[in-house]
């Protein structure tokens, strides 16, 4: 069953989530509604011409900093001194950078004008952040995310050039912030980093210990 949200600032529980992890409809993007949503494990994910929707997967897609895997070849791109990593520096150019990169099986970009402002706003508030790369004074790559204590619940990363947004994640995991990254959709090349699979309830047990 799909609950439709209304005024009130609640969720239903999130197992009762749709095997696609799809638990609720409506609501909106405000600071109270979005914080309450990543607490509990919950995240909006939707397309421009879509109501919002909000998921809670029966699984994550989680990395624990402590088992990154670094190939050689990479080992050798962070010591070359190709790239320069900073935080939070211009959310606003990475978030924009997210929405526009192309990607397969993905028709449009989910980081509608409306997720970018209230992520922006987010930022501003001091509860999202960003992972910038840069070589030769150009943004090439980087990463964005909300902060739940020491949970870093990652929404998008970009790349214009080899290995950039790879440095941003190796950046954020060493960074000594966080106990997990939660990486949400599986991907190959995050699973060669020592990305993994764990049930919404090892998730959701982090978070709820997870205070900074």
């Amino acid at each position: 069953m799909i609950f439709r949200l209304d005024e009130r600032m609640l969720f239903p529980d999130p197992e009762l989530a749709e095997d696609d992890g799809l638990l609720a409809v409506g609501g909106d993007l405000s600071i109270d509604r979005l914080l309450l949503a990543y607490q509990n494990g919950i995240f909006p994910w939707y397309s421009e011409d879509e109501p919002i929707l909000w998921f809670s997967p029966h699984e994550r897609f989680v990395l624990y900093p402590e088992e990154l895997k670094i190939s050689k070849s990479m080992h050798r791109v962070l010591n070359s001194g190709t790239f320069t990593v900073t935080t939070n520096q211009c959310f606003e150019k990475v978030i924009a950078a997210c929405s526009q990169m192309e990607r397969n099986g993905q028709d449009g970009t989910w980081i509608t004008a409306g997720m970018q402002a209230a992520y922006i706003e987010l930022h501003h508030k001091g509860y999202a952040h960003s992972v910038e790369v840069w070589q030769d004074d150009n943004l090439v790559g980087g990463l964005y995310g909300v902060r739940v204590g020491h949970v870093f619940c990652g929404e998008s990363m970009f790349s214009k050039v080899s290995n950039a947004s790879k440095t941003a994640l190796i950046y954020l995991c060493n960074s000594g912030l966080y106990k997990l990254i939660d990486c949400q959709v599986y991907t190959a090349h995050l699973a060669s980093m020592g990305a993994k699979m764990i049930s919404r309830g090892e998730y959701v047990f982090t978070l709820n210990n997870s205070s900074v």
